[in-house]
């Protein structure tokens, strides 16, 4: 193990889970975004949450004294927009159901944000989600219109809590439409594909860093990379055991992580 680790040149890093659980920092990002510096190991920051903007990441991490460029970071509502752009140049006028960071994404890739007569459906984690938002999604897939999900995360770690993700947004439009959406973010391989590509990294000494079997661990391997999974998100001893999908290494925390690296040099 410890010399597959001592390979590694390049991270794709969650956020949620891995860096922090809603209001609340994770123990040794500090250090540990200090020792990728020291040891010239690249990084992005690649989150399946869409309702978050880029700048609010970066900002963030300010907070604890951690300055990173906005290019090292990736948000699901960037790659959908980069994927609604190259897959269905046709399409102009979008229904967003997410946050700001999803709409900004749309806007900025130069969608239109409109209200009917989409020619495609965007949806994203939504913490303002009312019925009437899922009855307009509705009439548009219905209609026809594209069903695109930046991710299916059923699930999003928040402070001492579990919540509702993206995900259970898209399994009720799902059950009114009886039409599956096109998934960008995690597991699916666009979202790290585009991180590869960012840090002109080998996939052979990438690995992703993530809290979560289904998406982060299972992602990374679909997607040819080593798996690092933390356990200060979703997974549970109990459920990694259970489960068919096996990182290739398991650390409590960062800090574990970075002790065990930090014995390469």
């Amino acid at each position: 193990m410890r010399n597959e680790l001592c390979a590694l040149r390049a991270l794709v890093i969650d956020v949620d889970g891995v860096l922090w659980r809603g209001k609340h920092f994770l123990p040794g990002i500090p250090a540990f975004f200090d020792f990728l510096e020291t040891h010239h190991i690249k990084f992005v920051i690649a989150t399946n949450n869409s309702a978050r903007p880029t700048m609010d990441i970066t900002a963030r991490l300010q907070h604890v004294g951690v300055s990173i460029d906005p290019a090292q970071v990736l948000t699901s509502a960037e790659a959908t927009a980069r994927y609604l752009s190259n897959a269905v140049p046709s399409a102009r006028r979008v229904y967003v159901v997410g946050g700001e960071g999803l709409c900004q994404a749309m806007s900025h890739a130069g969608f239109q944000l409109v209200e009917q007569d989409a020619d495609a459906v965007v949806v994203g984690i939504d913490f303002a989600l009312t019925y009437e938002k899922l009855k307009r999604a509705t009439r548009e897939i219905r209609r026809g219109a594209k069903f695109i999900g930046t991710n299916a995360d059923k699930t999003l770690p928040v402070d001492e809590d579990v919540v509702p993700g993206a995900g259970s947004i898209l399994a009720a439009l799902v059950a009114a439409t009886d039409v599956k959406p096109i998934v960008i973010g995690k597991p699916e391989r666009a979202l790290f594909d585009i991180a590869i590509e960012k840090m002109g990294a080998s996939r052979e000494t990438t690995a992703t860093l993530g809290d979560r079997l289904d998406t982060d661990i299972e992602g990374g391997m679909h997607a040819g990379l080593q798996s690092i999974l933390v356990m200060t998100g979703v997974t549970t001893p109990a459920m990694l055991a259970a489960s068919s999908v096996k990182p290739d290494f398991v650390f409590a925390d960062l800090d574990t992580l970075r002790e065990a690296w930090a014995r390469c040099y």
